[in-house]
């Protein structure tokens, strides 16, 4: 049985929404053993739409590779069960506002690291503990909005616009797991763990290149440039005879390649784009010409034709046709199943592949596994339980 690169390593997940589960739950597709503990409650996205036979579409596709148990942390008995889940954990993820965990008596530096000096604490928040935000709440196009990148983004002249995926959420789960797998790794050095301190706001700002380091060096506020590359040309969108198509030249022999492929040697030995400063001079003109050549094409043959030759070209597709791609499915991204429909994992390994091993669930499925597995007998699990402390997920008789 192939083993997962994380195999061995506990997580204790305490997070809800976004950046914090999808963060664990790519962990846990390469082997981390991951113990999501949720309020009685449930995490808030078990609620929010579209909704199947299994419950959120949302929920569904962040929680998978995950014990689902459910406790009151309010409590000091909730919290009992956590710090015994914590004795043998490696990771905790969490993202509280900041402050909660310190009200309940198991701050990081108080208390967690002197406890638990191999554990490794990440916290993600919207704005980091401290500052003049610190502390504040952030949610994903609130945070677009504050760094600017949704002032880059959208059509030229039009409103700024957040991205259509919640990219500052998906971005700090992967900044989050980067600095887990770090921490782990300095831990086989130092034999200790340290906190991980990750914000929204910092990753937002981290992805505006090259707008921020274009303003820093020109003092120009970026504008939107619809699909336009700011420093690229030709690099946008085209219409064809079937729908749009995307076109990317990088570098002076592409557009050369390109002008020949289509036919059109005028524009390779036109003075006004003999180089990428010059076409992006140019580059009302140089879109026009080009869209003249392309529109009566096909945008699926013509890009594989282009990118045959070393010319980036796709067609704009719809995420169902996407999904619908041969190349999705050569590439394993879609995983179905009778209970089961979701993206597939990303990161390829030769030897220590990814796995889908445990589907998400109802809220508090795992709880008396998870109980168990900090230690605690039948009797004890059951008083918890039926005091609220814990949270067991309702048989199907009893739901109905």
């Amino acid at each position: 049985m192939i083993q997962g690169a994380l195999s061995g390593v506990r997580v204790i997940d305490l997070s809800r929404v976004l950046g914090g589960p999808l963060c664990t739950q790519h962990l846990g597709d390469h082997g981390a053993d991951v113990i999501k503990i949720e309020p009685p409650t449930g995490d808030e996205t078990r609620f929010w739409g579209p909704f199947g036979p299994d419950g959120s579409a949302y929920y569904g596709g962040i929680n998978r590779n995950k014990r689902h148990a459910a406790l009151d942390l309010s409590t000091s008995e909730g919290r009992d069960v956590l710090l015994s889940l914590l004795s043998d954990a490696d990771v905790l993820v969490h993202n509280f506002k900041p402050g909660t965990m310190e009200r309940w008596g198991i701050g990081f530096d108080d208390m967690l690291s002197v406890r638990f000096p191999r554990l490794i604490y990440c916290h993600i928040t919207g704005f980091g503990e401290d500052g003049p935000l610190g502390g504040l709440p952030g949610y994903d196009a609130i945070v677009q909005a504050m760094t600017g990148c949704a002032s880059v983004n959208g059509q030229r002249d039009g409103e700024p616009t957040r991205v259509g995926m919640s990219i500052v959420d998906i971005g700090a789960a992967y900044n989050a797991i980067i600095a887990i797998c770090m921490a782990l790794y300095e831990r086989e050095r130092s034999g200790l763990g340290q906190k991980i301190d990750i914000a929204l706001y910092d990753c937002a700002l981290a992805y505006l290149h090259p707008h921020a380091v274009s303003f820093m060096l020109s003092g120009v506020e970026p504008r939107p440039a619809g699909n336009q590359h700011p420093s690229i040309a030709p690099y946008e969108q085209f219409e064809t005879a079937t729908g749009a198509m995307f076109l990317g030249v990088g570098n002076d022999q592409q557009f050369l390649s390109l002008c020949r492929l289509l036919e059109r040697p005028d524009l390779g030995a036109d003075p006004r784009y003999a180089t990428n400063a010059l076409r992006l001079a140019n580059r009302p003109a140089l879109h026009e010409a080009l869209q003249a050549s392309l529109q009566d094409l096909d945008a699926s043959a013509l890009s594989r034709t282009l990118m045959k030759n070393g010319i980036p070209a796709g067609p704009v597709r719809t995420v169902g046709e996407a999904l619908a791609e041969p190349h999705t499915t050569h590439r394993e991204m879609i995983v179905a199943g009778e209970d089961y429909k979701g993206l597939g994992i990303p990161i390829k390994f030769s030897r220590t592949r990814g796995s889908i091993r445990r589907i998400p669930t109802d809220l508090g499925a795992d709880s008396r596994e998870v109980c168990k597995l900090a230690g605690y007998s039948d009797d004890v699990i059951e008083d918890l339980i039926s005091r609220g402390v814990v949270f067991d997920s309702p048989s199907k008789d009893e739901e109905t």
